[in-house]
């Protein structure tokens, strides 16, 4: 038994038809059937045998050739190879029964929005998945996660691409094709342990299955008679041949309500178009990915993961973009990836990869690098002093990944905040959004790239004391730690936002700086009093209570203030210094003179990065065109005649 919930349409007199679906003789009326396995033979012997860049497993050719509408069309099919930033990916491309193809087991889109086990507060029900490994051998996706947690994972994620993002299927067939991986599951209990994976296609997937229902005893045992809602979980615990039965029972009882729905009423037709609308949604054009080839062959296939997400990423570009975040995110971890196999992690790389990604317990490697686990604002920290390292293989990786011709403090800004944020992942949405925007303004400021720096395991009040009067005495590794610590600390609690309308009214109409949160603590780190703001604020934040001010000469409490109070003061000290009633008159002509370099040298770091993002995008378009002279010549004009009056208030070059 099986249904498609189907809104009521209007009275359609042309009515809805199944479309024919055969590659050769259309002369015979078409009626949809599941081919008999024996069908199947020569297309698992030919992928499985006959091939030699068919790098999958038996089990994994014998679910392609069950899972293809035409097995036979399999045989002597042609390989096609992708190029991707580590190699080659090589996929078949056939099209395949909806139901013997799986969702993503980890939707990208989702990972700005998912629970990370870094965070001390997740929970296990929203949490995300450990990142899949490659296998030995075969072009195949390992998990290692237990099977009820891969379940909740497949479910949730296809529940939520229904609702965002429907496609329009049933009145036609699928025709841009789905990108499937083959998995393989290391924890399977007494489920299947392998499957077919789809890495692009989810929604229209999603919206494929999105009404079909099914007795509950065809796919579960249980008594239940009820018709049930189906979910990728219920096909992923179903043996191949039980799976491909259902098929086969679906389309059967499918062409069963047509044939049964004669006459011209309304009913009639509005039962023939719902069957008609199942089967033409029962089959989706897909490639399945079934080998690699990795430019560097001593690696195998070690950074086959790596090149499926990156072939992800390119075919997220056009329909649906990612959002910044989890672009971001997926970015972050790409980075971390290829750091990882360049040996650019230090002694301890597998520690630090864990720690970075956040998606595994970090416990005990935090522990192993000397850090609190307990303590979020440590392990957002060691986030932001990895990946600020100057090192000139760890920057080229980097550069490559962000797709930057120049290396800048600010490029680093959108991964660091991303793999950062996953020890915060339980803080409610609103809070969450609120805390992202402030670290997107700019949380990174240049000192952090050009001074080497480490993390310690700053957890308690005396701790944070002698750190400050190591800032203090210009230790600037620790005036850096300070920092960072304390800007962490600050966003995350509400204290630091992004610069907003009305700080000024706050602070009775003086100007404050309308900078990123990274500028205004670097600025206000330069000044004692601002030192001891910002370690004072570490203690008190991470007791739970209100940071406190500095008037008169020491620091005090404002029970009155709230966030934005707190947030306009630091602007209005880090614009004019901590003077007994928290505002100095002028600056002086030195000081101002300063403020007016550091200005002239921001904006440059900003038309380069516009600069970088207009030759990427260039990039991304194919455009390979030149810009007609007349275009750019005010740009070149300008940029001359900047460089000629630098150089007239500027030292000559050291030589």
């Amino acid at each position: 038994m099986s249904t498609i919930d189907i809104p009521e349409e209007h009275d359609d007199i042309d009515g809805i038809e199944v479309i024919d679906i055969r590659s050769g003789d259309r002369s015979k009326p078409f009626e949809h059937r599941v081919e008999p396995v024996s069908k199947t033979t020569k297309a698992i012997k030919f992928l499985g045998q006959d091939h030699p860049d068919v790098q999958i497993s038996p089990a994994a050719v014998r679910r392609i050739a069950f899972g293809a509408v035409e097995p036979g069309l399999l045989e002597g099919a042609r390989l096609e190879r992708h190029r991707v930033e580590t190699g080659w990916l090589t996929g078949i491309t056939y099209r395949a029964y909806t139901l013997l193809l799986s969702p993503a087991i980890e939707n990208d889109r989702l990972l700005d929005k998912a629970h990370y086990a870094a965070d001390p507060g997740s929970s296990d029900d929203q949490r995300v998945l450990a990142m899949p490994t490659s296998h030995d051998t075969d072009a195949t996706l390992v998990y290692a996660d237990a099977m009820d947690d891969l379940f909740a994972a497949i479910d949730r994620a296809s529940m939520r691409v229904r609702g965002n993002n429907p496609q329009e299927v049933g009145r036609r067939i699928v025709e841009r094709p789905l990108t499937a991986v083959p998995a393989t599951f290391l924890n399977p209990g007494r489920h299947p342990d392998d499957d077919l994976n789809i890495v692009d296609g989810n929604s229209r997937w999603a919206s494929c299955t999105a009404g079909i229902k099914v007795r509950a005893s065809s796919i579960s045992p249980t008594t239940a008679k009820d018709p049930v809602p189906l979910l990728p979980s219920h096909l992923m615990r179903l043996p191949l041949a039980e799976r491909r039965d259902l098929v086969r029972d679906i389309v059967k009882n499918a062409h069963r309500d047509i044939n049964a729905a004669t006459g011209t009423s309304k009913a009639a037709r509005a039962k023939r178009d719902q069957a008609a609308k199942l089967l033409n949604a029962m089959t989706v054009p897909v490639q399945v990915i079934v080998g690699y080839t990795d430019d560097n062959p001593d690696m195998g296939m070690r950074r086959f993961p790596v090149a499926v997400r990156s072939l992800l990423m390119r075919m997220n570009i056009g329909v649906k973009p990612f959002d910044a975040a989890s672009q971001n995110g997926v970015t972050a971890e790409e980075i971390v990836t290829a750091l990882f196999d360049a040996g650019e992690l230090g002694d301890d790389a597998q520690v630090v990869r864990d720690v970075l990604l956040g998606r595994a317990d970090v416990t005990d490697a935090m522990k192993s690098l000397g850090l609190n686990p307990a303590f979020r604002d440590l392990r957002f920290t060691f986030v932001v002093q990895q990946l600020t390292r100057k090192e000139p293989r760890l920057n080229a990786v980097m550069a490559a990944k962000l797709d930057k011709r120049r290396l800048q403090v600010s490029h680093r800004s959108g991964p660091i905040v991303e793999l950062g944020l996953r020890s915060y992942s339980s803080l409610a949405k609103e809070t969450m959004a609120s805390v992202r925007t402030a670290l997107d303004t700019g949380c990174l400021w240049q000192a952090l790239a050009d001074h080497e720096w480490a993390v310690e395991n700053i957890d308690n009040d005396q701790a944070v004391d002698d750190l400050l009067e190591r800032a203090n005495s210009d230790d600037i590794p620790a005036r850096l730690l300070l920092g960072v610590i304390a800007m962490v600390t600050l966003v995350t609690s509400g204290y630091l936002l992004a610069p907003g309308g009305s700080a000024e009214q706050i602070v009775g109409g003086i100007k404050v700086m309308r900078t990123g949160v990274g500028t205004v603590i670097k600025t206000v780190l330069d000044m004692k009093e601002g030192r001891q703001v910002l370690a004072d604020a570490i203690k008190r934040i991470r007791a739970g209570l209100r940071p406190q001010w500095w008037a008169d000469g020491h620091l005090v409490e404002r029970d009155d203030w709230k966030g934005s109070d707190f947030n306009a003061h630091l602007r209005l000290a880090a614009n004019h210094g901590f003077a007994p009633e928290g505002y100095q008159n002028d600056l002086t002509a030195t000081e101002l003179e300063d403020k007016a370099l550091t200005a002239f040298q921001a904006s440059l770091t900003t038309a380069a990065a516009n600069l970088d993002d207009l030759i990427a995008m260039r990039k991304k378009n194919g455009t390979d065109t030149e810009l007609p002279w007349l275009v750019v010549e005010p740009s070149f004009k300008q940029l001359n005649f900047m460089g000629k009056d630098l150089a007239r208030i500027s030292e000559d070059e050291p030589r």
